[in-house]
């Protein structure tokens, strides 16, 4: 996090009206920003069109991908997927669109058929997972919603507080751990090869300890030379933990948001227990948005070069954020934030007791920021401090106005705060 380094002994009242007044010149501008999610923008989904044009429907083993069948994906679409995680084609399964959709489907077969190796979790409720905060408020939801207790860890600048995930996994009733590895949802921070070793090697109460590896960013840099992030697979196997691992991850900030193609990587026997599962749900994706992606990207290089076009347009929007973070917040002591490499996000912390007025105050002038607090267990930020910056869908002009905004809320805000 870049923390400011001052904090002023008071603020006189004209600079408060003066604040308010920069306020409300914006808010006259009648903006209607949306940052709430880190949705690709127009030109960016535009850069993806060239794969519409597809003129022939068989795969190169001649499969007619019009016709059912082949529900594990397409040989070439698995060794593309492969390639961009580092494991073999055999250890994955290619989907529908949705990384997510997968993510769900894995937690509702375990509750209800169980994993290769152990019974149902209904059937050893309750359970609970460990939830890295703040986190991806997709994932809290999808445990929200079946029951599963939520048990927050604390992020830092390398992953999640590993004496504390390794204190709870001795509880038999924990059974995961929610992690986007790289350029972590909403913090960006891409996890220490400490942090993934020792995730590979614990002991676990539970021997059907599950960590839900969402690779969500793994191609979504924004510099030149990304730090690395270690193989959760490849460690698994080596420590003895084999099925530990499910790793996910999709196109959808890579082609088309709604319409990309989504994939699970595992050991072979969670691959045989999934595809199990999917042949009685579906008789084959869609091989030919498949054979589209394939033909389109060809390889893990044709991906990155299509990578570079992506930062290309978003890095001054992240840019934009930070000059703006720093112009008007730096050496205030009333915030401090993230500067990512990569991924969709930036996290902003405000004084305690904040943030909550700050994305009210940016809604009611025509800025839509993610809710406060959505960044932990149940929608509940207990200091009431996060907020999560989605600077990928508005213009740039837009986030500098969006951004200004902010900013000024919050110092207006931490003053009124400050005087309490």
């Amino acid at each position: 996090m870049t923390t400011s380094t001052q904090t002023p002994a008071g603020a006189p009242r004209d600079r408060e009206q003066a604040l308010r007044t920069r306020y409300d010149a914006i808010a006259a501008r009648r903006l209607a920003l949306d940052m709430t999610r880190g949705k690709p923008c127009p030109e960016q989904l535009d850069l993806s069109l060239g794969m519409l044009e597809l003129r022939d429907y068989r795969a190169a083993d001649g499969t007619d991908c019009r016709n059912y069948g082949v529900v594990e994906g397409l040989p070439e679409a698995r060794r593309l997927f492969a390639e961009l995680l580092e494991v073999e084609p055999a250890e994955v399964i290619v989907g529908g669109n949705s990384s997510l959709a997968l993510m769900h489907d894995a937690i509702v077969q375990a509750l209800l058929i169980g994993t290769p190796d152990a019974p149902p979790w209904q059937r050893q409720a309750p359970i609970a997972f460990l939830c890295p905060t703040p986190g991806y408020d997709r994932h809290f939801a999808i445990c929200e919603r079946f029951g599963i207790r939520m048990v927050p860890v604390a992020m830092d600048e390398h992953g999640p507080d590993m004496d504390e995930v390794e204190r709870l996994v001795e509880d038999a009733a924990v059974k995961g751990i929610w992690c986007v590895p790289r350029y972590s949802n909403p913090t960006g921070i891409t996890f220490a090869d400490a942090v993934v070793e020792r995730l590979a090697r614990m002991p676990t109460a539970a021997p059907d300890f599950r960590i839900f590896w969402d690779n969500a960013y793994a191609v979504h840099h924004l510099v030149p030379r990304p730090q690395p992030l270690k193989n959760m697979l490849r460690e698994c196997r080596a420590a003895g933990h084999p099925d530990r691992p499910l790793t996910f991850t999709s196109t959808s900030k890579i082609s088309f948001a709604g319409a990309g193609l989504a994939a699970m990587a595992a050991s072979a026997t969670n691959v045989r227990h999934v595809v199990g599962g999917v042949s009685i749900q579906t008789i084959g994706h869609d091989k030919l948005n498949q054979l589209r992606h394939v033909r389109f990207f060809r390889d893990a290089a044709g991906v990155a070069a299509h990578m570079q076009k992506h930062a290309a347009i978003l890095k001054p929007k992240f840019d934009a954020v930070q000059d703006i973070l720093e112009r008007e917040l730096g050496g205030t002591g009333v915030a401090e934030w993230s500067r990512p490499e990569g991924g969709y996000f930036i996290s902003l912390d405000t004084l305690d007791g904040c943030a909550s007025k700050v994305v009210a105050m940016a809604n009611a002038a025509g800025v839509k920021l993610t809710a406060a607090g959505a960044t932990f267990p149940h929608g509940k930020d207990p200091r009431d401090r996060n907020i999560r910056l989605a600077p990928s869908l508005p213009g740039l002009d837009e986030i500098r106005q969006a951004m200004e905004l902010v900013a000024i809320a919050i110092q207006l805000v931490s003053l009124e705060r400050q005087r309490a």
